[in-house]
């Protein structure tokens, strides 16, 4: 199981895991991944290129990856991308997420989910300084002799995300145990003020 679908992950390595971080900054720079126009201040839909009629097709002699199988490979890992980060928590199946580059910062907060038909999903609202947009990035998955590929739904090319091996470049390398997230959301959130009562208003004129 090696050929274009090991080639594949090589040459798309990186732009797979910045899926949700193209959601983030198409919310920030209003345009989608391909360039054309989005609404402004709204997530871009288009956010990898559609797969060829070769690598769409599941690879051979593979299966569906069963959820306790995806709860296994993200639970309480940070998915490490170019110019942010995401976590999944085990506690309530929590998602969040950074992103922060030269056009601006974005941050998100929602739930990771996983079925038995090999699908990890990541559903959460998106925050910029445009507003706050719900945004849903799914991701396939197949196992066969060790070697997992995915791919992101519904229109991605298949690649090999880790192979039975374990090689340096693989992009589930890029899953790790320590928390990238929660200090630099905090760091992104407005400060919110505590509200003063009518009574401390009046004592102050």
């Amino acid at each position: 199981m090696s050929g274009w679908r090991s080639k594949a992950g090589r040459s798309r390595s990186g732009s797979t895991s910045l899926a949700l971080a193209v959601v983030a900054a198409s919310t920030i720079a209003g345009v989608t991944m391909a360039g054309a126009a989005s609404a402004p201040g709204r997530p871009a839909t288009a956010i990898a290129p559609a797969a060829s009629a070769s690598e769409a097709s599941p690879p051979a002699g593979t299966t569906p990856m069963a959820a306790s199988e995806l709860y296994l490979l993200y639970r309480n890992k940070s998915w490490q991308w170019a110019d942010g980060a995401g976590r999944m928590a085990d506690e309530d199946r929590r998602f969040t997420a950074w992103v922060e580059s030269d056009k601006g910062k974005s941050w998100a907060e929602g739930r990771w989910l996983v079925t038995d038909a090999g699908t990890m999903c990541l559903k959460a609202d998106w925050h910029s300084a445009e507003g706050v947009f719900p945004g849903k990035t799914c991701f396939a998955h197949r196992i066969g002799d060790g070697t997992i590929y995915q791919r992101q739904v519904p229109d991605g090319a298949w690649y090999v995300f880790r192979h039975a091996d374990g090689r340096a470049d693989d992009e589930a390398k890029k899953l790790v145990s320590a928390d990238l997230v929660t200090d630099h959301i905090d760091s992104l959130k407005p400060v919110r003020r505590p509200k003063q009562s009518p009574m401390k208003q009046q004592s102050r004129k």
